[in-house]
């Protein structure tokens, strides 16, 4: 056990002088393991795991799914979507706070990145909440819960490496998706709508669009529709897997923002290279988790943690419970996808041992790693919406989401009591 200690101790202080997460855990795993195991046995492990890692045809899909999600921020088609939502509801007070909340939903149905959707919506919305004398804190707080839709809503970068990592359908994942994620945003709606009852200067109304024009805007979004129900439908209907899905969204998309005339032969080179960019990223903190995965169940983490559980003689809700309270705590302190891939190794067998849903379990997860993009001290929608918006500080951004936080809590709650929501999809695919 104190070998476990000193490798996350290990972790944290490499990951606390500024060395990048995915090489802190691969050096604090490798370092542990050649100390438990022997060097030798290390360097072997660290040879195969990147070998097979890289290799591996499942995880095609997330770099597809990137493409996919970049191809659509070139579209444009979130000036689409949020003009379609403002008619509907921008006149209402803390309509266009609303509107912004469904926009980002809709980007994230297509884009499948948090961080991309906070950035690329804040851009589009913030100049006009601003125009109507919304308070920083609120048109700010919208943007960044709502661009925690992203990683929830599918396709989900998220879910992908969950479904990869515990060797789970794909497909039935997104599928769990759908509805927590609505009711994530329904709780958003509804936050805002307490925010500005209580505070009615916070959020004014709108102008009223004309139902002519409602129906212009809402025909333009026919684009993210129709690669929504393509990409989901194909794989609910059994038409095509996932990763055959990533790929005819991506060029769906690719052709899509060709046709819009957002992009061009420099823009297509630009894609590309994000997406390679992303998908590097990703694949080495991925190769850092599983090595640090490695060296904790060598170490005895897992049994630990049984053995402790035990002791306790805690029910199966009581465990999960615990995990969560693990999960929130750190994400305070760690990036959302460092997170998941930590710690989905430690804690998918323990919860698999104490009987809980997979699918379930999944989404769990992403719902509260979903709640660290926006937590101090590292909120990372924050601190994306601080580099796009430098004339509002973090304070007032970090002030602005917490009813939000608290709107995320209770849907953990509600998701946690009632299974049924997450499960009901899913059970017939």
């Amino acid at each position: 056990m104190m070998t476990i200690i000193i490798g996350l101790a290990a972790l944290f202080l490499l990951a606390g002088i500024g060395v990048p997460i995915a090489f802190a855990m691969a050096v604090s795993g490798f370092v542990g393991f050649g100390l438990v195991v022997g060097w030798g046995g290390a360097m072997a492990m660290v040879g195969q795991l990147t070998f097979d890692t890289a290799l591996n045809y499942n995880l095609s899909v997330l770099p597809l799914f990137i493409l996919m999600g970049n191809f659509i921020t070139r579209a444009r088609l979130s000036d689409d979507l949020y003009s379609a939502a403002y008619s509907m509801v921008g006149h209402f007070r803390g309509g266009l706070a609303l509107s912004t909340l469904m926009a980002c939903a809709g980007f994230s149905a297509v884009c499948g990145s948090s961080l991309a959707t906070a950035a690329t919506m804040s851009r589009v919305t913030m100049p006009s909440m601003r125009k109507f004398g919304y308070k920083d804190s609120l048109a700010a707080g919208a943007v960044a819960a709502g661009g925690t839709l992203g990683i929830l809503i599918p396709p989900s970068v998220a879910l992908v490496l969950y479904g990869i990592m515990t060797n789970n359908d794909i497909g039935k994942l997104f599928i769990a998706g759908v509805l927590p994620g609505a009711v994530g945003l329904a709780l958003y709606c509804l936050t805002v709508t307490v925010i500005t009852t209580l505070d009615k200067k916070a959020g004014p109304p709108g102008t009223r669009a004309s139902w002519p024009e409602k129906l212009r805007t809402v025909k333009r979004v026919w684009g993210i529709t129709a690669l929504f129900v393509i990409v989901i439908g194909g794989i609910y209907t059994g038409i095509f897997t996932s990763t055959e899905a990533a790929g005819i969204g991506a060029s769906f998309s690719a052709l899509f923002a060709i046709w819009r005339g957002g992009l061009r032969l420099r823009g297509v080179y630009e894609v590309l290279v994000e997406s390679a960019r992303m998908s590097a990223m990703i694949f080495a903190i991925l190769i850092g988790a599983m090595i640090f995965a490695n060296f904790v169940n060598v170490a005895g983490l897992l049994q630990a943690l049984e053995a402790a559980i035990n002791a306790m003689d805690l029910t199966p809700m009581g465990v999960m419970i615990g995990i969560i309270i693990i999960y929130i705590i750190l994400g305070m302190v760690l990036e959302s996808m460092s997170m998941l891939l930590l710690t989905v190794p430690i804690f998918y067998p323990l919860a698999m041992a104490h009987g809980f849903d997979p699918i379930w379990f999944g989404i769990i997860v992403v719902v509260v790693i979903e709640i660290s993009l926006i937590t101090p001290p590292v909120g990372m929608n924050v601190f994306t919406l601080r580099a796009t918006l430098p004339d509002v500080s973090t304070a007032t951004i970090f002030r602005g989401v917490a009813p939000f936080i608290v709107a995320d809590i209770v849907r953990l709650a509600l998701l946690v009591a009632v299974p049924w929501i997450t499960l009901v999809l899913p059970s017939h695919l």
